[in-house]
């Protein structure tokens, strides 16, 4: 089994210069959520002359698309997702310039190397992670569905994995009163604005009632206007997230009726806009597993343990639905904070070119394990099975203990 490890790893190698060339073109030319065209067209094309079959708009985006490659039918399908967003203002600090080509590398690799037992691959392209959960739209559209497992890379400043995820839904909520002026005739206002920061007050007191590893953030988008007036209008959008969907469900009960609450205090009328829905993750520890293996044996620098506990991400939807993973490659000092100057001054550096190539490597070592490993992929679908299951058992019970880890 080394020994193919060992031909994919030198075959990576000589693609080393078009693949950290790709990388670095994506990252000089940044664009933000839905608007990717340089960097999808880029990728895809790398992938058709590798033999990929490529087709665009994938999941009703325009800059998502989607390149297979089967050999042989009864095989599993192995999907293997790439990020390619900028942040806007900020351009590549969060390192997805090097999962495209990363994953690239790895396809191409096992198409050319990978026989004997049949197999398919997927290489999706997913574009607006930053902005717009590109992949929950994919998800709406069908996307994913041909696939046994999703697999994913990304710049870090550890060579780690991840254990859970923080599901969260995002409101925008108005509120509707009466205008008045404020010292002629307060009496005839209905204020907007006071019922956007009673439910702002109201949310304070529900962080005292709610399970362990919630959370629940607001700000003001609009206050309605000059303070001589009782404002007409007002809103503001409110996030909420937990580990586990239910938990998060819950909450989201009671946070409705707070905004209920603050609109018949105020007499005011309402609206609640859902804008985004991230679920968490269930979590396939064999699955991480074979990533760090993979990882060590490539000699990845500074490998740490699981992280056990991380922000909201549309990958979580899909490993909500099918088994899946991301491996996290050091490129940037232990402590670095993703989003910031210092990933992006380190976007082209020696260290992000090497992370380039050790994810391609691990990838494709991974599909390796997953194709002609003896019941490794039927272990990690009999884990995410079980683990799915309970999740549906303690959603059915009510008694609101679906995490898992």
């Amino acid at each position: 089994m080394d020994d193919m490890k060992g031909r994919f790893f030198e075959y990576i190698d000589g693609l080393r210069p078009g693949l950290t060339e790709m990388a670095d073109e994506i990252f000089d030319n940044p664009e933000t959520g839905y608007s990717e065209r340089r960097a999808s067209a880029l990728l895809a094309s790398y992938l058709s002359d590798a033999g990929f079959s490529v087709e665009f708009g994938e999941g009703g985006l325009e800059t998502a698309f989607r390149a297979v490659y089967d050999h042989g039918p009864g095989g599993p399908s192995i999907g293997l997702l790439c990020e390619y967003d900028a942040i806007e203002g900020l351009g590549h600090a969060c390192a997805h310039h090097i999962q495209g080509p990363a994953m690239a590398g790895a396809a191409a690799a096992v198409k050319e190397l990978l026989r004997g037992k049949p197999y398919r691959l997927v290489v999706y392209g997913t574009p607006a992670e930053e902005t717009g959960g590109g992949k929950i739209d994919m998800l709406e559209h069908g996307s994913f569905k041909d696939i046994d497992v999703a697999l994913m890379c990304h710049g870090s400043p550890t060579t780690t994995t991840d254990v859970r995820c923080l599901a969260m839904s995002s409101f925008r909520v108005s509120f509707r009163g009466v205008n008045s002026h404020a010292a002629i005739c307060p009496e005839a206002g209905r204020s907007a604005l006071d019922a956007v920061l009673l439910a702002c007050q109201g949310v304070e007191f529900l962080r005292e009632h709610v399970e362990d590893g919630t959370r629940m953030h607001y700000t003001i988008l609009d206050s309605g206007g000059p303070e001589n007036v009782v404002p007409q209008d007002a809103s503001a959008r409110f996030a909420l997230r937990s580990y586990d969907r239910y938990s998060l469900d819950s909450a989201i009960d009671r946070f409705k009726k707070i905004i209920e609450g603050a609109a018949c205090m105020t007499e005011t009328t309402y609206a609640i806009h859902e804008e985004r829905r991230f679920d968490s993750k269930i979590p396939v520890l064999s699955l991480n597993d074979i990533l760090m293996k993979n990882a060590s044996l490539v000699k990845a620098p500074c490998i740490r343990p699981p992280r056990e506990h991380t922000g909201s991400t549309d990958f979580g939807n899909v490993m909500y639905v099918v088994p899946g993973s991301c491996i996290r490659i050091a490129f940037v000092p232990e402590g670095t904070p993703s989003h910031s100057q210092a990933y992006l001054d380190a976007g082209k550096s020696p260290q992000a070119h090497d992370a380039v190539v050790m994810a391609a490597k691990i990838m494709a070592a991974t599909v390796f394990d997953l194709v002609c490993g003896e019941g490794v992929m039927a272990r990690v679908k009999c884990e995410f099975a079980s683990k799915k299951n309970a999740v549906g058992s303690s959603r059915d019970a009510g008694d609101g203990s679906a995490a898992v880890s």
